[in-house]
């Protein structure tokens, strides 16, 4: 990391991370994030196949497979296949997934696409945190403070008895397949002869640009081989070796010119990103074009969360913790302080900077 974005207190990123928008500064900085302590494997990665659904068998045998998820590690649910659970439909699906999963169990797969929701809460967010009836009074309103946030270790089941979770999400089980493949080329494949680029986005939509102020400082990380750029969506260059893209827009236009790297992350604060229904009745943007095009895992929120920068991920957060050689998964849940709403969806054991003689 740079000198003033390595080995610090995780309070200074929190207490960052939960100041109220301001304008933004002169001259941006560098955040201190900590160093973690490890990262997440098949091993520890529990799988939730819905055998009602013909998209999550196919697709939730074949990560099984392809990832060498252990079969001890499998849970085959039956749940209804639709956008949202009710609160008492989500009560049911933890029933079977404490029934049938050990507690070698850290974080969680779902191999599905729908459902995405638990009434106003994602599913990533309930299984990870608990449901939270009381956002759907005010889905305005703070939710409740992500324990992960603060965490540094890699067994979060063990240690805040907190399961992370993402959604192998896309449109086709072609699509997911490729998805998958993704994330497996992924491993280990940074840092590479040539140098790869992460864009941060500013955008004319005041509302939704409100993550600019925590954009990091356009700089060339060495070590990494990584080009941190700031860049304006009215004069984008051609996106080339993309690692990370994120920005603010109801639609994010152009995403099939952009040269994606296997375990690329990418997302748009927007207010329904995380509906992943056919024709999302929004009319924004959804995640999984994001992951159509080429990107490897992406976030967004499922309900009104107002534009609030805690509940979506800390630009500065995703990438400094990517770079520590963590998965997708862990990144992504690192980076948002409140994730009561968001949806977390990728391929989860995407990891390009893990050691290259250590555990895939």
């Amino acid at each position: 990391m740079p000198a003033k974005a390595e080995e610090a207190a995780t309070a200074a990123a929190a207490a960052h991370a939960s100041q109220p928008v301001a304008s933004a500064p002169a001259a941006p900085t560098w955040l201190r994030v900590p160093r973690l302590a490890g990262r997440l494997t098949a091993a520890d990665l529990g799988l939730l196949i819905n055998t009602a659904d013909p998209y999550s068998v196919a697709v939730g045998e074949s990560y099984a497979s392809q990832r060498g998820i252990p079969e001890a590690n499998i849970a085959r649910v039956v749940l209804p296949v639709k956008a949202s659970l009710s609160a008492a439909e989500f009560a049911a699906l933890q029933v079977q997934v404490q029934e049938k999963l050990g507690p070698q169990v850290q974080a969680l797969a779902l191999a599905w696409n729908l459902p995405y929701a638990v009434e106003c809460n994602s599913i990533t967010g309930a299984l990870g945190l608990g449901f939270q009836p009381e956002l759907c009074q005010n889905s305005c309103g703070p939710s409740k403070l992500s324990p992960y946030f603060t965490y540094t270790g890699a067994r979060p089941y063990t240690d805040l008895g907190l399961r992370p979770a993402m959604m192998l999400a896309s449109r086709s089980v072609e699509a997911a397949q490729a998805l998958i493949a993704r994330g497996i080329e992924a491993d280990q494949s940074l840092p590479s002869f040539a140098n790869s680029n992460a864009y941060f986005v500013s955008t004319p939509d005041a509302a939704r640009n409100v993550r600019a102020t925590l954009f990091p400082p356009a700089t060339f990380l060495k070590p990494w081989g990584v080009d941190v750029r700031r860049e304006s969506s009215q004069a984008l260059p051609a996106l080339q070796r993309t690692l990370i893209y994120m920005t603010g827009l109801v639609r994010v236009e152009g995403l099939a010119s952009v040269d994606w790297l296997p375990g690329a992350l990418a997302d748009h604060l927007t207010s329904f990103g995380g509906q992943l229904d056919a024709v999302s009745p929004s009319g924004q943007m959804s995640v999984l074009d994001w992951l159509q095009s080429g990107a490897t895992a992406s976030y967004g929120t499922v309900s009104e969360p107002c534009n609030h920068r805690q509940k979506f991920p800390h630009p500065q957060l995703l990438l400094l913790f990517y770079l520590q050689g963590v998965t997708a998964l862990e990144a992504y849940w690192h980076s948002v302080a409140w994730p009561g709403q968001g949806l977390f969806v990728g391929e989860p054991l995407a990891a390009p900077f893990s050691p290259k003689f250590g555990p895939r």
